[in-house]
């Protein structure tokens, strides 16, 4: 019999990563992390957890930490559009308040029914929490500084050698499974031989080409720019186009421009970085610069395999975006969730053959939806050009800016009111999941239809004040019993007992939770998926075999 060191090893400690070390050590499964960064993300990167990643986050227990982090509570987390930041202000989308986020939540309904909101926190604040809870689970080790040069998957594991980027040692193990979340450069992708498949190069006014990233520190800033302050703050003028998110609501920000001709990266200097942003200010308003670097925008890429044997990728390893309407990172975060209690169930010898095949399935068709509206949302703000007057002081100016208002103000709330993107993603087709008849809900990127049909996101409400739906689901199964009368379930209860897997069974006498499930009994997966819902009259092994990943029936 084969012996591992370890069950599995995952390389990359990003969104990805971290959250997948979470999800497999909070089921007893072991793992080594390796990378080859000193720590986690010291530069913002991602600035927006939208709300299926807050859900995520409250299920394991950290949603209020993360909360907690980044912008002040009384902070507007507006979307408002500039000609400079302290020129004429041409819209503002405005959004709540992490504070009012928490006090809304409960109200919410329809589209936006949820056991949590969004929130705006830069991601190397999220990476943090992540870590942290990682690292204090039993069984979990991760190693940064520590670079994975190769490995061999020879059917019954995989082999596995790291090397410490600082020369001082080297490290072989063997594990069950390998998962590689090492972003857009994966050498994992690399050696397995897959190619990302779809967009790359588009070329815009904005967000198409090259692009400047600069961690800056102004603190006079709010005390000179004559605006409210945002979370996302946009230029749109024809020399200096940028988009720019406060980290800290006190003169921390995440700026980034596109490089114009005669801009030269290699020869950037902070000065110049700093210029760079005084241009958008259109003040010469003091600033130190933290970080600078460039990156690509226009890709809406996927990779065209996300699995080969016992190798997964997840994030940006398999999925590259232009980062409008912030889907990249959390996309990755659903990748590890989705993955997570799928691998755990292999490493129990309990799932069934097309359980780990779901993977791919599930979540390569997910990251072509999500790259494929993040380029919408790009195109739709990069493809629209600032009248040459915009910036003019006259009547030809003013016609100019309310044109142009009325634009930005419909595409911020078309890229940042995103239920339907949210909450909408579907496993139809799934092996896994039990087919029903009649079309699946229409996919729309502003409106969510909350629907128990197999394969989506489990339906939410609120069952009191601060008590949702989600806060009754087990960690790993849930069987829903709805209704004043539900069916028994003991076939149900015997039929997990068989497999060897955890079933919570919940009994929510409630007419309201009944109709929103159109059914009286819901069985929902470890990542809040329905896999099946019914009236009772199903073969209970059969229903919890094929959710396994056993036989179709």
């Amino acid at each position: 019999m084969t012996s591992f060191d370890v069950d599995v090893a995952i390389v990359g400690g990003g969104p990805f990563g971290l959250m997948l070390a979470i999800e497999l050590g909070r089921r007893g499964i072991s793992v080594a992390l390796f990378d080859q960064k000193p720590s986690t993300a010291t530069n913002p990167q991602a600035n927006a957890t939208q709300a299926r990643t807050m859900e995520h986050f409250r299920r394991l227990g950290f949603a209020n930490e993360i909360r907690d982090l980044g912008l002040p509570p009384e902070f507007p987390t507006d979307i408002a559009y500039f000609t400079r930041f302290a020129g004429h202000e041409l819209a503002r989308f405005k959004l709540p308040s992490a504070r009012e986020a928490r006090e809304r939540v409960t109200s919410m309904s329809g589209s936006w029914s949820a056991a949590e909101l969004p929130h705006r926190v830069s991601q190397k604040f999220v990476e943090q929490v992540l870590h942290r809870q990682a690292a204090s689970l039993d069984g979990v080790e991760i190693s940064f500084g520590w670079r994975v040069c190769d490995f061999e998957d020879d059917g019954e594991g995989v082999n596995v050698t790291a090397i410490a980027t600082d020369g001082s040692g080297k490290k072989t193990l063997r594990a069950r499974y390998l998962a590689a979340g090492d972003g857009a450069r994966s050498t994992v992708r690399e050696k397995l031989g897959f190619r990302y498949e779809g967009d790359e190069g588009a070329v815009r006014d904005f967000f198409g080409g090259r692009m400047y990233a600069v961690y800056v520190n102004a603190p006079d800033f709010y005390n000179q720019v004559p605006h409210a302050p945002a979370w996302m703050n946009v230029t749109f003028n024809k020399d200096r186009r940028a988009f720019m998110a406060a980290v800290d609501g006190k003169g921390e920000f995440a700026f980034h421009t596109q490089l114009r001709d005669g801009e030269d990266e290699a020869t950037m200097t902070d000065a110049g970085a700093v210029a760079l942003f005084q241009a958008a200010v259109g003040r010469p308003i003091e600033a130190t610069v933290i970080s600078r670097g460039t990156w690509t925008a226009g890709y809406a890429l996927v990779a065209n395999k996300f699995r080969s044997g016992r190798v997964f990728l997840g994030g940006d390893a398999v999925h590259l975006f232009t980062p409008a309407g912030g889907l990249g990172y959390n996309t990755a975060v659903d990748d590890a969730v989705n993955l997570g209690w799928k691998l755990a169930h292999s490493v129990r010898g309990v799932a069934g053959p097309k359980l780990l095949d779901s993977y791919e399935s599930e979540r390569r068709p997910a990251a072509i939806r999500n790259t494929g509206y993040a380029r919408t949302f790009a195109d739709s703000l990069g493809s629209f050009v600032p009248s040459p007057h915009i910036e003019a002081e006259d009547e030809i100016g003013e016609r100019a800016r309310i044109e142009a208002g009325t634009y930005l103000e419909a595409h911020g709330k078309a890229e940042f009111n995103i239920p339907g993107i949210t909450f909408g993603v579907r496993y139809e087709g799934s092996p896994i999941v039990a087919a029903e008849a009649g079309a699946a809900p229409r996919d729309s990127a502003d409106t969510y239809e909350p629907t128990a049909r197999p394969g989506g996101r489990a339906p939410h409400l609120w069952l009191e004040p601060g008590k949702s739906l989600y806060d009754t689901f087990g960690f790993s199964w849930t069987l829903l019993r709805l209704g004043d009368h539900p069916p028994e379930v003991e076939k149900f209860v015997e039929a997990a007992k068989s497999a060897n897997v955890e079933l919570a069974v919940v009994d929510i006498s409630s007419k309201e939770a009944e109709q929103l499930y159109q059914a009286s009994l819901a069985l929902v997966r470890p990542d809040q998926v329905v896999a099946w819902r019914g009236q009772g009259e199903a073969d209970a092994h059969k229903v919890l075999k094929r959710a396994l990943g056993g036989p179709s029936y």
